[in-house]
């Protein structure tokens, strides 16, 4: 195939990008079904013993529509939680990852994975990370929560995105980060933790989420 049939070709496709881009992102931002201040002080036994705000340099770069950072407790047991939701995010633009917010912020990764958190009838596999700063280590599990499915993966909830954005209207999603020191059960506290959020967090988006029901 000659170079300018190929040139011809990427053209094609780039203007038929462009298009599609253009034409999505002039769709109306989602808005939530309540407000993300609504996730309930009480999950399951977790109860919430305070809340924080993000500073102000940090919130300049995140610019997230909404978001929480609590502190859970349930026995002797804490984790802390952190959802930032967007309503509308462009083709292209992803929410910041913690693979790349963790070691900005001196956190070393240093083991990685993912944690399954299962219902009744189903079940989804969330983003497992271990991290270190110093002598303090710390466990993550965090995910991506859309109206329409939980994703792992960082590309996969872009390519995910774009679809349910083209075919479903969809513009919206948040990123949900669930933090507590590393000690044993942790991982297993912050499943159990997780099990509660994500239906109040489906439930807040306003719609089902096809992998997150009880």
């Amino acid at each position: 195939m000659s170079s300018t049939i190929l040139s011809l070709i990427a053209g094609a496709l780039l203007a038929a990008t462009l298009s599609v881009a253009r034409w999505s992102d002039s769709r109306p931002p989602d808005v939530l079904a309540r407000p993300l201040e609504t996730l309930p002080a009480d999950l399951g036994g977790w109860q919430m013993v305070s809340s924080s705000k993000i500073e102000e340099s940090v919130l300049a770069k995140l610019i997230p529509t909404a978001y929480i950072v609590r502190n859970y407790r349930k026995g002797t047991d804490q984790v802390e939680l952190f959802i930032a939701y967007y309503a509308s995010m462009r083709a292209g633009e992803s929410m910041h990852s913690p693979k790349n917010c963790l070691p900005g912020a001196g956190w070393e990764i240093w083991d990685y994975g993912t944690a399954g958190v299962r219902f009744v009838n189903n079940g989804v596999d969330v983003n497992k990370f271990f991290i270190q700063n110093g002598r303090a280590r710390e466990t993550v599990l965090y995910w991506y929560q859309t109206r329409d499915r939980i994703v792992a993966d960082e590309y996969g909830a872009k390519a995910f995105f774009i679809w349910d954005k083209l075919t479903k209207g969809h513009s919206g999603g948040s990123i949900v980060r669930i933090t507590s020191d590393d000690r044993p059960n942790a991982v297993e506290n912050e499943v159990d933790f997780a099990k509660m959020v994500i239906p109040q967090v489906d439930s807040i988006l306003g719609d089902h989420c096809l992998n997150c029901t009880r």
